[in-house]
């Protein structure tokens, strides 16, 4: 989520979202909008792993983690995810992940 202009740059829909695939949304924005200079993140396992740092670090982007327990501190990402799981996500009875990848 661009903290600007409040605008959800990305989606992405799994059961989980390892490092890996974190880097290839990160690239997907890159080759779309352009690099920020700093993403802020909470200290899930997939944003503290070397494979998105060392990425971070190759391409000038500053991470800036929230403290442990304080989610206020990343408020517009916090509300959106509230939002979208209240508004989409508990809304409809997806069959599927591919369905949901779709609806999203």
């Amino acid at each position: 989520m661009d903290e600007g202009t409040r605008e959800c740059l990305a989606i992405e829909v799994d059961t989980s979202s390892p490092a890996g695939q974190v880097v290839c949304v990160l690239e997907q924005l890159k080759a779309e909008r352009g690099l920020t200079t700093q993403l802020r993140m909470d200290n899930g396992p997939e944003l503290i792993s070397t494979t998105l740092t060392d990425w971070c670090e190759n391409h000038n982007v500053e991470l800036v983690y929230i403290q442990p327990g304080k989610p206020q501190q990343n408020g517009f990402v916090e509300r959106f995810n509230g939002s979208f799981r209240r508004e989409f996500l508990d809304a409809y009875l997806f069959e599927n992940l591919i369905q949901v990848r779709e609806m999203a």
